[in-house]
């Protein structure tokens, strides 16, 4: 299980393609991780309709994806995104 306790930041992005690359290549070689999300994209002020944009801001570049793995997986985590560590 991973926690917050024992868990590093292997991978950042706010591309959806490249964290569900990155996503894909852990799972190809058995690595356990967490996504978490931050943006402002969509939030609900008071008891109007939902703020789907605001002026100036790139809609691409609203949600920021952090992937954690285990401490102990780190290395390997960052070697299976990077490409460099053969397939199981």
């Amino acid at each position: 299980m991973i926690t917050i306790f024992n868990r590093k930041e292997v991978y950042s992005t706010y591309s959806m393609e490249s964290q569900a690359k990155a996503r894909a290549a852990l799972e190809r070689h058995g690595i356990d991780y967490v996504i978490s999300t931050t943006g402002d994209m969509a939030r609900n002020y008071g008891s109007g309709p939902i703020a789907v944009s605001r002026f100036g801001t790139d809609p691409t570049r609203s949600i920021q994806y952090r992937i954690f793995v285990k401490k102990k997986d780190i290395d390997q985590a960052a070697a299976a995104i990077e490409g460099k560590l053969e397939r199981l």
